[in-house]
């Protein structure tokens, strides 16, 4: 499978400290990734140094290109879109969509209006008069209407009520992603983008703690829910993380054979937010 991403040895200091540090991984066309870390693991940095709006050490490869160098080349193909996004607040949407057609070579302004007819932004409302859940939809709108190879997400539903970020994933996975298109998304509520990733990343301290495929997760972890003296002997084969449920204690474990553990209670593959707190307690 083709690679769209290669990092090698990528680090980034300030001052004495490394907010990404000598991180490895590749990025296959097509995938969805989630990069998952706590506040100051480093993530936004890692996504700015694939922009080419960091300097960074290491080798780096975005479609083929330095992004510390060709950046312009690689934003033909990039879009973005961070928590902190903003929009000239005196403009009216349908000047955001005139200005986009001007400066982007790949803009479809119809399909970007095609999609905005789904919401309730109209063309002739001003941003300072929308939600906060409307400014992302526009922003939504616009990036779904280039035609990019790539697209990097920094915790883009932040501060979005349950039902603005469910509608969120859902119309980036049904309206945007056809399997040819590669997803980045960083952000804190792992639960709702489970279902749609294809592979994690987990960061800590601006290390790469883990990146796994889903499905090697079901293979190479599994969750035990042990009760009574059963979490007695769980609690003594070495694991990576455990947390108490009703009646007992749930176990993970990295490279147990499952018949080993099947007599000590239901088996389960981990959740990925369950998995990150196991993988980042153990870093």
């Amino acid at each position: 499978m083709e690679q769209i991403i290669e990092a090698k040895g990528l680090t980034r200091t300030f001052g004495d400290i490394n907010a990404v540090e000598d991180i490895d991984f590749t990025v296959n066309t097509g995938s969805v990734i989630g990069l998952i870390g706590p506040n100051g693991a480093g993530k936004t940095t890692l996504l700015r140094a694939l922009l080419g709006l960091t300097n960074c050490d290491g080798h780096i490869s975005v479609m083929g290109s330095d992004p510390r160098k060709q950046r312009a080349q690689i934003m033909e193909q990039v879009c973005f879109i961070a928590d902190t996004a903003v929009l000239p607040r005196w403009m009216r949407v349908a000047q955001v969509l005139d200005y986009a057609t001007g400066v982007h070579p790949r803009f479809d302004r119809a399909q970007a209006e095609d999609f905005l007819r789904t919401t309730e932004v109209t063309l002739d409302r001003r941003i300072r008069d929308l939600s906060k859940g409307m400014n992302v939809q526009l922003h939504l709108a616009l990036v779904m209407a280039i035609d990019a190879k790539l697209l990097i997400l920094d915790e883009p539903t932040l501060g979005l009520d349950i039902l603005f970020r469910k509608r969120f994933f859902e119309q980036l996975l049904n309206d945007y992603f056809d399997g040819e298109r590669t997803i980045i998304i960083s952000t804190h509520q792992v639960e709702e983008v489970q279902n749609i990733l294809t592979d994690v990343m987990f960061m800590n301290h601006g290390r790469l703690v883990l990146q796994k495929h889903m499905s090697m997760i079901d293979e190479e972890f599994v969750e035990v829910h042990a009760v009574g003296e059963a979490a007695a002997r769980a609690q003594e084969i070495p694991h990576i993380g455990k947390r108490s449920i009703l009646g007992g204690k749930a176990f993970i474990y990295e490279g147990i054979d499952r018949d080993v553990l099947a007599p000590l209670g239901e088996l389960r593959t981990p959740s990925v937010s369950d998995l990150f707190v196991a993988k980042v307690g153990e870093a």
